[in-house]
């Protein structure tokens, strides 16, 4: 993909590929450009759609639950995420979620955050999944807060008390983790959820009592949105592009993607026309959508940190820019990721000797004495398995992750040894235990507010070793 090569070209281009599409596409454009183009532009909306398919799947419905809620309305999980959780993929089980997706097409959001003395961390996402704002380090006791949310067409003025948030596109996901110590400390993140607030301005500024809207309950939006996404036709996907671009406008530096996109009708008002994919193009598409995830890690690997058998991915995750390979495979294997700074996420699919991650065999994951992740203060470390869809593993003790609230037992030396098998270990060993399926499986080690240490490569990663 091209990347941007002076601003004023860019904001040239960007004229031109948001006032004129093209008026006939053919199939000589097919076979010029051929299907990196198209590649092209189902990597750059890839995001855009799964944010939409999320929003629609978990806004369907009358009236707020732990699990939807209308738009521009919170969603309180009431306990951490299960194997039942299909919403997102790869949910963590150290926090519990509170969420919402705006529409700030015409009004601007305030959103209460309320004083707390554990991470409890605001992740504000534009409709690409880019990280605009992160409220709340999650770190020191921090007090209440008010924040204005504003979409790209805001004209009003910021309220003396309220700190703006500007977003650059008018749908917008903010997703809120608090971190939770076992069932015991739910009413405690209760407590915290309810003196949450999110209102339109207008009501806010009213003083008076506010009742949202009811929504409305499509069985059709009853999906898991990555699934739902992965099944699109090619006409279905762009046309939701489409749709979507002309609320959620591509930036100034995404000006001579745009540029190349239009050649095939892709970009914000445009009329996609099927036939331009030629021949077989629905077995042609199924192949790409297929084959994307390994193409896309390919291409990313540059951005890939080691750590021993684990690795994550580094900056600019959670900020993009024009990396659109990168924001489309994170929005495929772990949406919403915080910025490193705020979390890491070490993933290992493979043994201290290279081989898969498989439930035939028994592993453990060896921490030497004083090497547990080392955080900042109110940071937390956990590792979770995952199944190869990138949800949780069902087990028969519903326990999905081992972390440092966990009552694991130390070995006597003071090193610690995590048992990840499908069979249950002996009693003694029981705490240790992290169950999974028979089939293969990874592994997610998440870290919040690392210290420096371990974004530096100073500390040293758990060894994966195979037993069995």
């Amino acid at each position: 993909m091209k990347k941007t090569i002076t601003l004023i070209l860019a904001l040239c281009l960007l004229s031109t590929a948001l006032s004129g599409c093209t008026e006939k596409t053919t199939s000589t454009t097919a076979e010029t450009d051929g299907w990196q183009t198209v590649s092209d532009a189902y990597v750059y909306c890839l995001p855009l759609v799964l944010v939409n398919a999320t929003m629609e799947a978990m806004t369907n419905t009358v009236e707020p639950s732990d699990t939807r809620a209308p738009i521009n309305q919170l969603i309180h999980a009431k306990g951490l995420a299960t194997a039942a959780s299909k919403d997102i993929v790869t949910p963590n089980v150290d926090t519990v979620y509170s969420q919402a997706f705006l529409d700030l097409t015409d009004t601007a959001m305030v959103y209460v955050k309320p004083k707390t003395n554990r991470f409890c961390s605001v992740e504000v996402m534009d409709a690409y999944t880019n990280a605009v704002s992160i409220l709340g380090s999650g770190g020191d006791t921090q007090d209440q807060q008010t924040y204005l949310f504003t979409g790209p067409n805001y004209k009003g003025t910021v309220p003396d008390n309220m700190k703006q948030v500007s977003l650059p596109t008018n749908l917008s996901w903010i997703l809120i983790r608090t971190v939770c110590n076992g069932d015991a400390d739910l009413d405690n993140v209760y407590a915290i959820q309810n003196q949450m607030q999110l209102l339109p301005l207008d009501a806010y500024l009213s003083g008076e009592p506010y009742t949202p809207p009811t929504g409305t309950d499509n069985p059709k939006n009853d999906f898991v949105p990555i699934t739902a996404v992965d099944a699109m036709t090619p006409q279905a996907f762009f046309d939701t592009a489409n749709q979507l671009l002309v609320n959620n406008p591509p930036t100034t530096a995404d000006a001579p993607l745009m540029k190349a996109l239009s050649s095939i009708n892709v970009g914000p008002g445009c009329t996609f026309d099927v036939s331009v994919l030629g021949d077989n193009a629905s077995e042609k598409w199924k192949t790409m959508v297929t084959n994307l995830t390994g193409v896309l890690a390919t291409d990313c690997s540059k951005f890939s940190v080691a750590l021993g058998s684990w690795s994550y991915f580094g900056e600019p995750i959670a900020k993009f820019g024009t990396e659109y390979e990168f924001r489309a495979l994170i929005a495929i294997n772990g949406i919403a990721v915080n910025p490193a700074s705020v979390a890491i996420y070490p993933k290992a699919y493979k043994d201290s000797n290279g081989e898969t991650l498989n439930g035939s065999n028994a592993y453990t994951i060896h921490f030497d004495k004083n090497a547990l992740p080392p955080t900042q203060e109110n940071g937390f470390w956990s590792i979770t398995a995952y199944n190869s869809d990138n949800f949780l593993i069902d087990n028969e003790l519903n326990r999905y992750c081992i972390n440092d609230r966990s009552g694991f037992a130390l070995n006597e030396d003071g090193s610690l040894d995590i048992l990840v098998q499908t069979n249950a270990p002996d009693a003694s060993k029981l705490s240790n235990w992290l169950p999974v399926s028979s089939d293969d499986f990874h592994l997610y080690l998440r870290i919040y507010l690392p210290q420096e240490s371990v974004l530096n490569g100073q500390w040293s990663a758990p060894v994966i070793k195979k037993v069995v």
